[in-house]
Order: structure tokens, then sequence, then C-alpha cells
């Protein structure tokens, strides 16, 4: 039986709303708070590699993700004009498939819903203001002025971590150069898998979702200042989308009308040394180890944190041990995930700039790094 009776998640996110679930069903307490008043999702879809479907069948979730999400293969490596020269993926695991294409905010209502069954009640609009972390409890002052004595805080609240700032101190998450555009679709019947084309400067992903709908990325380098006036999103992503001649991605460019469902975003990246923890608080996900898309492993990572973070709290062992093991099984994985990540991400940029240097393998480093993903956690 766990020595954690009670625990406070801070932040409704993917990480946070599977921390919750994670230590319900190891028979801990769990509040969970929120900033937002409302559960509001930013983002279009999500790529599920088989790695982050096993964790969330860990919670008991995973049909749900699959049966509203999209199932798909490994994804199809392309040129610009649609020739295909190689593919990726991470292992299958069982009767988990490659990959699961889902919406972000259906995603969040399954996330939602199950805390829910397991009696996790999110307070929302209500952050973390004050924390005396000592080492057998840690007292909150909540931003509403209310107070908390809890076992244990988990830290999921993103990558400009408000837990971080009290508890660590200020680490600050760095931007990469590259930027991210989104943008939904309907599904052409033709795709049948996940697609990542590259360009001269760009890629361009096309993920399917659900049965009727897809969304597509394109990742860009965007200079030392990547603020970009909404008024130039729908453009600016048009252009960047201009040389590409693969028949799904011409098919689709007129239908980029909308300036708000252009969800454009710069890559950061943050990876914080070990420990993650300090007496009674521990940080996990974004807060931790933030990392960018190229392997699509962000949200995976954050789940996998609060499957093992349930599983070692539903032992004997007493905090400060569970705290070791957690770091032992996460930190080298996660590392693993952001430095390949950034290496894939200052590749890319110096191939758009032809200085990609010799015995620099994309191909390779991606293959090496998702194969590593079908390890246990």
């Amino acid at each position: 039986m766990s020595s954690i009776k009670k625990a406070l998640v801070v932040g409704g996110g993917i990480g946070g709303l599977s921390a919750s679930i994670a230590l319900r069903k190891a028979g801990i307490e769990v509040d969970l708070a929120e900033l937002q008043p409302k559960f509001d999702v930013y983002g279009v879809g999500i790529i599920q590699p088989s790695n982050a479907l096993r964790a969330l069948d860990a919670l008991g979730l995973a049909d749900q993700c699959m049966e509203h999400g999209s199932p798909y293969g490994p994804v199809k490596m392309c040129s610009s004009s649609g020739f295909q020269f190689g593919q990726a993926g991470t292992p299958p695991m069982g009767r988990l498939p490659v990959h699961n294409g889902i919406s972000r905010r259906i995603l969040h209502e399954i996330l939602h819903q199950g805390a829910l069954t397991n009696g996790v009640q999110p307070r929302m609009g209500l952050t973390v203001k004050a924390l005396e972390n000592g080492p057998d409890s840690a007292t909150v002052t909540f931003s509403d002025g209310s107070t908390g004595q809890y076992d244990l805080v988990v830290g999921s609240d993103g990558v400009y971590s408000s837990v971080r700032s009290l508890v660590m101190g200020d680490y600050k998450p760095k931007y990469t150069g590259q930027s991210v555009w989104r943008y939904a679709f309907p599904r052409p019947a033709d795709l049948d898998t996940g697609y990542i084309h590259f360009g001269k400067k760009t890629k361009v992903g096309l993920i399917p979702m659900t049965a009727n709908t897809m969304y597509m990325f394109v990742v860009s380098a965007e200079g030392n200042d990547p603020k970009i006036p909404e008024s130039e999103l729908v453009p600016r992503m048009k252009a960047l989308l201009a040389e590409y001649e693969a028949p799904m991605i011409r098919a689709v460019i007129d239908q980029i009308t909308d300036p708000k469902g252009v969800i454009y975003r710069p890559l950061e990246t943050l990876l914080l040394p070990a420990p993650w923890y300090k007496n009674r608080v521990l940080l996990i996900g974004d807060a931790v180890h933030a990392t960018i898309p190229q392997l699509g492993q962000g949200a995976g990572l954050a789940i996998e944190d609060a499957v093992v973070l349930g599983e070692l709290l539903g032992t004997d062992d007493l905090l400060p041990t569970v705290l070791e093991k957690f770091m032992t099984r996460r930190y080298d994985r996660c590392n693993l995930v952001v430095d390949a990540s950034n290496t894939l991400g200052e590749w890319e940029q110096l191939d758009w700039q032809g200085k990609l240097p010799e015995g620099a393998n994309m191909g390779a480093l991606m293959g090496k790094t998702l194969g590593a993903m079908g390890a246990p956690i």
C-alpha cells in the first residue's frame, strides 16, 4: 500500500490528467488544480506512437483513443513531389498499432472523463501561488487564497511551469529556430497512413485524426523573431507550401482560409538536470523535458511519466525511494528523446541551408531512437 495518502496534481493537460488517473488507481486521494477556468484545448491533432498507446492502455484508455481516433501504420517518408523513399515508426506492440492519430480535443475529453470516472474532481481557474515544501509534507497556498496540505505535489503545468519556478528556480525553455504550423481538413479517401514530405526549406506532414478528418503540419525556420501576426498566418502558411507538388498537399492548399484555424507555435525545448524532485514535490512532462515534435514523443513521454509514477506509488516504498526509482526509469529515456529531437531539428535547418554535416543521417537517428522507445518503461 502506498505511503502517500493525498496528492496534488498541478496542471490539467495531458500529463496532469494522466497523473491524476494513475495516482487514483494507486489508491491515492487526488486534488487536480488547473489554471484555465474551463477545459479548452490548444492545438489540432496529435500523433500517438505505440509506446504512448501502451501507457494509455495501462490507464485503461487506449481502446477509447483508437476507437475515436485513427490507427495507422508506419509514416511514409516522401519527397516534395510525393515520391516515397522510406518509412518510420515505433515497433508495434501486440494489438497496439504503430501509430494512432487523434484530435487533441477528443484526447482531452477521454482523459478528462477518465479522471472523473476515477474520482478526481478538477478545481478550475486555480493555480499554486506559494509552496512550503518540507521533508514530511507540502503546504500549498492557491491563487484563490485557500490552502492545502499534501504528501506529494506533482507539477505538470507545462514548459513555463509555475511549480518549477517555486521549487527549482529559474529555468527557461530555448527556442530552436523552428516553428510548426497546423491546420485541420476533411480526410481524403487515399490517406491510408501518415505522410511526411520533405522540401527545400520545410517539411510537411499529413496525419489522420479520425475516419473523416486529418491535420497538416508544416515545420519551418522562422529566424530569431518567430512572432507572426494573425493576419499573416494564412498567406505565409500557403507560401510555405508552394513548392510541394504531392497531390494530397496540392488538393488542400486552397482550403487554408481561416487565420484562427492556423495553429502556429514556435518550437521550444527544455531538459531539467536530475533530479526532478525536491522533498515532496515532483515535476513531470513538459515542466522538465519539453521536446520538439520531430519524433512525435512529447505527449507520450508525459503519459509514461504518469504511469511509472502511479506504479511506483502503488508499492510499499517510502517516497524518497519512489522518487529515486522514478528518476532511474525516466531520466535517460526522456533525455534520449529530447537530445535526438534537438539534433534532428538542427540537422533539418542545416540541410535547408545546404550545410548538412557529412555523416548526418536523419533516417538512421530516427530509426534508432524510435526503436528504443519499444523498450519497457
